[in-house]
C-alpha cells in the first residue's frame, strides 16, 4: 500500500503545482494498478514484486515511446515521454549497474552450471526473479548472451 499512498501525495504535490507532465504520469500509474487489481483472478491486493512490475512496465513503454519518436526526428514527442519516464523511474528502486548485474549474471550461469545458448531461458528466469525491479530484462538478456555465447 506504501506505493499507493506516495502515488497519491505525489499526485497532490503534481496538482498545486500544476504540472501536467507529472500529473500524467502519476495517473497512469494509478490507472495500471487499479487495473491490476480488479483483474479476473486477483485478491485485489498487488504484491511489492506486481507493483515493481508495473512500474517498470510504465518505464519500459515511456522509453520505447521515446526512443521511437527521435528515430522518426519528433523530439516534440520524445521530450514528454523522457519527462514522464523520469517521474515513473522514482518510485522504482536505485537501479543496479551493469558490471553489477554481470556478477550476478556470472554467479547464477556457476551456479546452474549453464553451457551454452540453449541454458539462455533457464538463466534469464533465475537471474530476472533475483533483480526484480532493480534492472530491466534488456541488460540481463544481453549480459547473459555475451557469458554464454
Amino acid at each position: 500500500m506504501s506505493l499507493q499512498s506516495d502515488l497519491m501525495t505525489a499526485m497532490k504535490v503534481a496538482m498545486k503545482a500544476k504540472d501536467q507532465t507529472a500529473l500524467t504520469a502519476l495517473r497512469s500509474i494509478k490507472s495500471a494498478i487499479l487495473l491490476e487489481k480488479t483483474a479476473n483472478g486477483t485478491s485485489g491486493e498487488l504484491t511489492e514484486s506486481q507493483e515493481l512490475k508495473i512500474l517498470q512496465k510504465q518505464l519500459k513503454q515511456r522509453k520505447d515511446s521515446a526512443a521511437i519518436y527521435i528515430e522518426q526526428g519528433r523530439q516534440d514527442l520524445a521530450e514528454p515521454e523522457l519527462a514522464e519516464a523520469k517521474i515513473v523511474s522514482q518510485f522504482l528502486p536505485e537501479a543496479l549497474s551493469e558490471e553489477e548485474v554481470g556478477k550476478v549474471v556470472s554467479q547464477t550461469i556457476a551456479d546452474t552450471g549453464a553451457e551454452s545458448m540453449k541454458d539462455m531461458g533457464k538463466v534469464m528466469g533465475i537471474v530476472s526473479k533475483v533483480l526484480a525491479g532493480k534492472t530491466d530484462g534488456k541488460t540481463i538478456s544481453k549480459l547473459v548472451k555475451e557469458k554464454l555465447g
